[in-house]
């Protein structure tokens, strides 16, 4: 029998065998720069969380899943009341939960998934699906809306793999976490090659909810561009778009369902462009005069002869910052000190490619990407300084934990624009998260990288560190995201490149796609979703 996963973290993010630790050089910046912290211990332990209580449920979905597969018991429920943004943790670590859904349940196949919401959609019953929990933005908050019960409906059980190596594409199933599907596509030479921080523990099904966009979407394309066929289970019917590379066919609806972040239906198996395994893996680091310069190196890539398969570039403030509470140890941290020794000077951004691919492809791919870089005024530090990234390149969820747990705020956000309007937007977002953490007494450090680039713009990732308002977390959030937020809009630019609407976002969708475009999405969800149960005050608020 198929369990709800219990491997990570209840109170935070993944391997509870990971726990990061700051040394004294760290914890010395991060006192000079956002004062004293005082730990935050967690305010309850598992065993005595207290929950609401929960509503009887009709033994009909009991009957639609079998009984085996009905998770009623605390932990279960826990674990599926909230997803992993500062917010969420927060309220764990206060241990005043004030939602959680009625019971878990894990359909087995599509066929147990279409009774369920046949059952949900008669009864009333409020729906939040739910796949690895990683939500940034609230998206698998346990919120009733207008109804009085509340099921989570875990896809853990969707593992469908079926490759088509001809076509060179994959359905696979929603539940599949992506090490896994990455190890199955593996297993025949493939890759899908999406790796967003959350890779070890996001699912298949909530990469195409969430429209979400890889480390390495510069040379394998976001989530979207991955889709080939999708398929959908709504209340009210179901809906399958065709597998074909393209259609003149109206509309994209395969566009209407990726991004719907489960509140038009359920999507329980994708079918995925997949392509071979690279043979030849390159990541490096240079460094760029400015954050400016270096953005202008990746503009220059992105529209010229192409760009690596993976870029970023992380500002002045992100560079120092992150180096110092890592520590400036090893050789990527020796190189780096030696650079700016050579330079006289402390400042410049750090850049990070990769390239992967056959020897060929990439000895090609990284001629030209060099020959920007040099071009640029960039300086190389070594292949040493990019294997660290690679390294740790799911490790800053840990680390952020670890930060809250000394008593420090710590939250991400995301955005993008076109280059012409890049520079304004991040000093924007940056003056307007400093500037609200300095009204509340709370000032913090704020750091940045371009993560993702086009032909005409970039995405921005800020990253923000102060001291909690202990009392008050709650408040302090929400006004430094607020104010970020509506730095975001007031430049026209988008309110999540990759994180999704979900809760925190969804007061901003009318300025993202206008009130016209906003009454257009109400009218699908009340077509597909007519009792308005599938993720209640998700994504069109």
């Amino acid at each position: 029998m198929t369990q709800p996963r219990r491997d990570s973290n209840w109170w935070g993010w993944g391997d509870p065998a990971v726990a990061p630790e700051l040394d004294a050089e760290a914890k010395a910046v991060l006192s000079e720069r956002i004062g004293e912290l005082e730990a935050w211990p967690l305010a309850r332990s598992l065993e005595d969380f207290e929950l609401p209580v929960a509503e009887m449920l009709p033994s009909a979905l009991s009957d639609a899943v079998g009984a085996e597969n009905v998770f009623a018991g605390d932990e279960d429920r826990l674990r599926h009341a909230s997803g992993c943004g500062y917010a969420d943790l927060a309220r764990m670590r206060m241990g005043s939960l004030d939602a959680a859904p009625d019971a878990v349940l894990m359909p087995a196949d599509a066929g147990a998934l279409r009774r369920v919401l046949e059952i949900c959609k008669a009864e009333g019953i409020a729906v939040v699906p739910f796949g690895g929990g990683t939500s940034v933005v609230g998206g698998v908050e346990p919120l009733r809306g207008a109804h009085s019960r509340l099921i989570s409906l875990d896809l853990a059980a969707l593992r469908e793999v079926t490759v088509d190596r001809r076509s060179l594409t994959a359905r696979l199933g929603a539940g599949l976490r992506g090490p896994e599907a990455e190890a199955a596509l593996g297993r025949q030479g493939l890759t899908l090659g999406h790796f967003p921080q959350s890779f070890e523990y996001a699912t298949i099904g909530g990469f195409a909810a969430t429209r979400s966009a890889g480390q390495a979407s510069s040379g394998y394309g976001r989530f979207d561009a991955l889709v080939a066929s999708i398929r959908l289970l709504a209340p009210a019917g179901d809906l399958r778009t065709l597998e074909t590379p393209h259609t003149a066919a109206g509309p994209a609806l395969r566009e209407l369902v990726v991004g719907s972040e489960g509140v038009l239906g359920v999507i329980p198996d994708v079918t995925v462009r997949v392509r071979p395994a690279p043979a030849v893996r390159r990541y490096e680091a240079w460094m760029a005069e400015s954050f400016e310069v270096g953005a202008e190196i990746v503009r220059a890539l992105a529209q010229g002869p192409g760009l690596p398969t993976i870029v970023r570039v992380s500002d002045e403030e992100e560079t120092q910052g992150s180096l110092a509470l890592s520590g400036p140890r090893g050789s990527a941290g020796r190189l780096f000190d030696g650079y700016l020794g050579l330079r006289k000077r402390r400042g410049g951004a750090l850049l990070i490619v990769g390239f992967e691919g056959d020897e060929e492809s990439v000895a090609r791919s990284r001629a030209l990407s060099v020959r920007a870089l040099r071009s640029g005024g960039g300086a190389y530090l070594g292949q040493a300084a990019g294997r660290s990234w690679e390294h740790g390149r799911y490790q800053g969820p840990y680390l952020r934990d670890a930060l809250i747990g000394m008593g420090a705020m710590v939250e991400t956000l995301e955005t993008s624009h076109t280059w012409s309007r890049l520079g304004e937007l991040h000093d924007a977002v940056a003056a307007a998260i400093h500037a609200s953490l300095e009204r509340q007494g709370t000032p913090g450090l704020v750091f940045c990288h371009l993560s993702h680039a086009y032909a005409d713009g970039a995405s921005l990732y800020f990253t923000f560190i102060s001291r909690a308002r202990r009392g008050a977390e709650l408040e302090q959030w929400a006004a430094v995201k607020g104010a970020a937020c509506e730095a975001i809009v007031a430049t026209g630019a988008t309110i999540t490149h990759h994180h999704a609407v979900g809760r925190d976002h969804a007061p901003y969708m009318k300025a993202e796609v206008g009130e016209t475009g906003l009454e257009l999405l109400r009218a699908v969800k009340e077509r597909l979703d007519p009792s308005g149960i599938m993720n209640p005050r998700k994504l069109l608020g």
